[in-house]
Order: C-alpha cells, then structure tokens, then sequence
C-alpha cells in the first residue's frame, strides 16, 4: 500500500502566503515525480505544478512565479510555497506521487485526499 497525505494551514487573507506538505510513505521503492493539482468549485482539476525525481518542474501559468516547490527525497516529502495569494487560488489541493511499488516494474499515480485551501479578500 502507497498513501500520500497532505497538511497544512488553510486559511489565509489576498497578499498572503501558505505552506502546504505532502509526505508519500508505504511500500516505495521509488518516486519517479510528486507535485499538486487544484479544484476550484464548479471547475475541473487542474495541474499546479509537478516536480520529477531529477528536478525538472512544470508549473501552470496561473502560478508561475507565485508558488514554488521543493523536495526532500529522503523523506518522500514535497512542499509548496504559495505567495502571493488571491482568491482565484481557491481550491481544494491535491498531491500526486507516481510510485513504483517494490516488485512491480511500473508507476502508478498515487492521489492525497486533498486539502482545503481558502483566500479571503
């Protein structure tokens, strides 16, 4: 069994900023890329930002520049950095982590449950 569990503060004012964590724990033999998907109300999910194992990141547009994402492998950890806030950033966050399971020869998307996030104006 793989989980992948999100945490962080949830409520913040326009301007302000926000940490959320993911940690990604179970039988893991390897992480090939962990990163976040948003849903607004009455919107379809959408990537934030994705991070492979080797560094490289795509962030959405809407993002660029506002939030950041980083990493500790060891921990099968990710974090995001939002700055910047506003209320179109709304949204329930998930995190996502393609897992390889010991004895299996392939990646599998692994989701959080998700993780309210809300800004005020």
């Amino acid at each position: 069994q793989v989980q992948v569990e999100e945490s962080g503060r949830s409520l913040v004012q326009a301007g302000g900023s926000l940490r959320l964590s993911c940690a990604a724990s179970g039988s893991i033999f390897s992480i090939y890329a962990m990163g976040w998907y948003r849903q607004a109300p009455g919107k379809q999910r959408e990537l934030v930002v994705v991070e492979t194992s080797g560094g490289r990141t795509k962030y959405a547009d809407a993002v660029q520049g506002r939030f950041t994402i980083s990493r500790d492998n060891a921990k099968n950890t990710e974090f995001l950095q939002m700055n910047s806030l506003n209320p179109e950033d709304t949204a329930v966050y998930y995190c996502i982590a393609d897992v390889r399971r010991y004895y299996s020869d392939l990646y599998r998307r692994y989701w959080g449950q998700g993780t309210q996030v809300t800004v005020s104006s």
